[in-house]
C-alpha cells in the first residue's frame, strides 16, 4: 500500500488542487506532467515519476517531446501504455497549437518569420523532413506542402514535386525548409547543391526560391541571410 502518495500531501501541494486554486501558470513542469501521469508507484508519487522523466531529458520539454510511447514505457518505471500515450498526445497538442499560431502570421518579411512558422513543426522531429512554403506576390503564405520524410541523416527531394506544388498554388515564390535532428544547423554539401539546383530551376520557371531554412531545435540557418541564394 502506498503510504507516501500525493493524497497524503497538504491539499495546496497536490498538483490538481494547486492548478484549480492558483492557476496553471503556478505549477512546475513536473507538477503539470504529474497531472497527466495521475498515479505513481509504491515507492514514488506521480510527481516523483515526472521529475525522473524530466531529469532524463535534462529538464528540457523539447527533448521530452521527441520521445515515443515506447521510449517512455521502456525507460521509466511506472509508465504504462496509457500514461505514455497521454503524455505524447498532450505534447502533440502543444506542438500543433504553436504551429497554428505561427501560420496566423500571413506575411513573411524575413527568415525569422519563416522560422516562427516552421519551428513548431520541425524542431522536435527525430528524422529529417522537407517542407515547402508557398507565397504570393505580397510574400503572404498561401500554402504549405509536406514534401518528404527521411531518416536521421537525410531525405529525398524531387524538384518536380516541389514546383508542381508551387504551380498548383499559383505561387510566385517558395521557401524551402528541412530539419537537422542532430541540432547542428550548418548546411551539408548536399544541402548546398540541392539549394542551387532548386534555385536555378525556379529561375527558369519564374518562381523565386526566396530562402532555404534549416531548423535545428531552437536554432536555424537561413541561406538568404548568409548570401547563399
Amino acid at each position: 500500500m502506498e503510504t507516501s502518495g500525493i493524497k497524503t500531501w497538504a491539499e495546496a501541494d497536490r498538483p490538481r488542487e494547486k492548478l484549480l486554486k492558483l492557476g496553471r501558470h503556478n505549477l512546475t513542469d513536473s507538477e503539470l506532467l504529474a497531472i497527466l501521469i495521475r498515479t505513481g508507484t509504491r515507492e514514488l508519487t506521480a510527481v516523483d515519476v515526472a521529475k525522473e522523466i524530466l531529469s532524463a531529458c535534462n529538464n528540457d520539454i523539447t527533448q521530452l517531446s521527441k520521445l515515443s510511447v515506447n521510449d517512455l514505457m521502456k525507460n521509466h518505471k511506472g509508465m504504462g501504455e496509457v500514461k505514455a500515450i497521454t503524455i505524447v498526445a498532450a505534447l502533440e497538442l502543444g506542438r500543433r497549437r504553436r504551429e497554428a499560431e505561427g501560420l496566423k502570421k500571413e506575411k513573411i518579411s524575413g527568415s525569422a518569420d519563416a522560422f516562427e512558422i516552421l519551428q513548431p513543426r520541425m524542431a522536435d522531429l527525430p528524422h529529417e523532413e522537407f517542407v515547402v512554403l508557398m507565397l504570393n506576390r505580397a510574400n503572404e503564405v498561401i500554402g504549405k506542402y509536406d514534401l518528404s520524410k527521411g531518416g536521421i541523416a537525410g531525405t529525398v527531394v524531387d524538384p518536380k514535386l516541389v514546383f508542381k506544388a508551387a504551380l498548383d498554388h499559383l505561387a510566385c515564390g517558395i521557401i524551402l525548409c528541412h530539419n537537422h535532428p542532430s541540432g547542428n544547423p550548418k548546411p551539408s554539401p548536399e544541402d548546398l547543391k540541392l539549394t542551387k539546383k532548386l534555385k536555378d530551376a525556379g529561375t527558369l520557371m519564374e518562381i523565386d526560391v526566396l530562402d532555404h531554412i534549416i531548423v535545428a531545435g531552437d536554432l536555424y540557418f537561413s541561406f538568404a541571410d548568409e548570401g547563399l541564394l
